[in-house]
């Protein structure tokens, strides 16, 4: 993305533009779908816990494997290999809290996964970015409007990893992005898990940002995490380290197997979902042995290749076949649940649209309390996309309208409207009508509902072009939010002083 004027967030920075809260705090007033019958459910559910009772998951991290084997888990040390019987994991899943809040900065953006709440958040990871098709490595300033964008929408409810930009050195990184998202943003941050040091850095930055204490910042989660295991049955040194200190402090940590089924995992989606729930329910069981009651989330990805090729695809039917099934795991076991919306496409087309559309109904007709990616994901998720996101929030929306209720009463009915225009007439001049149409119908971000006529004479612009205008529209009138100055200048010592005495590396 070209460069952009660089804010400074100031106390009492005037936003362009009263920001609604219509997409906020989302609530979805459908049931879950279902695939599997109540007792395959329980039979998938017993089949993961015999494979973490009989082979086990290979833990790369000496301190996971301590506590494991300090809650009751069997480890063999030359091989790494932990078994846990079935009574350890019921216990870990006894302690799961079935909601939790997510505190923000600004406490109009607090958020709630669990129960029927939805939570949209960013794309996140990807180490390219791709603008009118142009494709480049991500970069600093393509993270702060990323950050922008994601802060600007309120359908896009916490901030992410949007891209990881990879011209700060690896030891500065992680200063560079969470003060991005603390000052540029207001919502609740995403933190990386690559070393205690660099989550140490965070969490302070944090504290400084919200103007808190340790004790508080333990209370509840203020940050959010993606552990991911290494499927098939094995979980490294930085995601095992990460759950633990995520737990440690009571932060929100989704530990989501990656299981492709054909590839990572068993071929048929009953396979692939028993191996993802048999590591999921193993990295949860650490958070709980770590301190009890951590709010957690059972997070799920799991797909198919093209057996053609191998390639990883998604949005397919497997996909949200799979998510149906995935949610009625998380339901199984008590845990709020994470899914996600992704693409195979290489560029925000009708594929690209399409996919993701199908990888949105499986997860929010499934159940999902959080979708992760779900605005910006390209390439299968090694790109990051501007028109994509801005494509995407308008289909974040329109769900969002699917689930704010209807009315039946007789005042919504208008028989009097019906009596008023009589046969042969029309509504649009009736006083139904006009108390109701400034909000009546859902506005698009997008769409363009003109005729072809009119389209062609407004330059005949596609979704993806118009896409494009809106974001660099979004980003010229972008203001951040608010901020003290005394605790801007905080938050600023604090990244110059850790630069100088050389960061954090990473941890592989």
């Amino acid at each position: 993305m070209r460069p952009r004027r660089r804010e400074t967030p100031r106390s009492g920075a005037a936003a362009t533009e009263a920001r609604s809260t219509r997409y906020r705090n989302l609530v979805n007033p459908f049931e879950p779908v279902r695939i599997f019958t109540e007792e395959e459910v329980e039979n998938i559910h017993l089949a993961a816990i015999g494979i973490l009772e009989r082979q086990g998951m290979r833990v790369l991290s000496p301190r996971g494997r301590a506590v494991l084997k300090a809650g009751g888990a069997r480890v063999d040390e030359a091989t790494h290999m932990v078994r846990m019987d079935r009574s350890m994991i019921d216990a870990a899943i006894a302690m799961i809290p079935a909601e939790a809040n997510l505190i923000a900065r600004n406490p109009a953006r607090n958020c709630r996964v669990g129960g029927r709440h939805v939570v949209f958040a960013p794309v996140s990871g990807p180490p390219a970015v791709s603008e009118q098709s142009r494709k480049h490595a991500g970069t600093m300033e393509d993270y702060r409007d990323w950050v922008r964008l994601s802060q600007h929408f309120d359908v896009v409810h916490v901030l992410g990893q949007m891209v990881e930009p990879q011209d700060a050195p690896t030891e500065f990184r992680h200063l560079e992005t969470t003060f991005a998202q603390l000052t540029l943003g207001d919502k609740v941050p995403y933190f990386y898990c690559r070393g205690d040091g660099q989550l140490e850095d965070n969490f302070a930055m944090l504290r400084i940002a919200y103007g808190i204490d340790e004790a508080r910042f333990r209370s509840e989660p203020h940050c959010y995490t993606i552990c991911n295991t290494n499927s098939p049955l094995q979980l490294d040194l930085p995601m095992t380290d990460g759950i633990l200190k995520f737990a440690e402090n009571g932060q929100l940590v989704i530990i989501t197997p990656f299981t492709l089924a054909g590839a990572m995992a068993p071929i048929t989606i009953a396979g692939a979902l028993t191996l993802a729930h048999a590591e999921a329910l193993f990295g949860i069981t650490l958070a709980q042995l770590v301190r009890p009651g951590t709010p957690v989330m059972y997070g799920s990805f799991t797909s198919n290749v093209d057996m053609k090729s191998g390639s990883p695809a998604f949005g397919t039917p497997e996909y949200t076949k799979a998510a149906f099934g995935a949610g009625q795991l998380a339901r199984r076991i008590g845990a709020p649940w994470r899914c996600s919306s992704a693409t195979a496409a290489n560029a925000p087309d009708a594929q690209a649209t399409y996919e993701s559309q199908m990888s949105l109904w499986g997860a929010l007709l499934g159940g999902c309390h959080f979708v992760l990616h779900a605005a910006g994901w390209l390439e299968g998720g090694l790109t990051a996309s501007v028109e994509k996101f801005i494509l995407d929030v308008e289909m974040l929306q329109m769900f969002a309208e699917l689930f704010q209720p209807v009315s039946a009463s007789a005042e919504e009915i208008g028989i009097e409207a019906v009596n008023e225009v009589g046969p042969g007439g029309h509504f649009f001049a009736a006083a139904h009508t006009m108390q109701r149409y400034r909000d009546a119908f859902y506005t698009p971000l997008v769409s363009d509902w003109r005729n072809f006529g009119a389209w062609t004479d407004g330059g005949a612009k596609t979704a993806t072009q118009r896409a494009g205008e809106v974001w660099r529209e979004t980003l010229a009138a972008f203001q951040p939010p608010p901020m003290e100055p005394a605790v801007l200048e905080q938050l600023t010592a604090f990244v110059e002083r850790r630069r100088r005495e050389g960061g954090a590396p990473p941890v592989s």
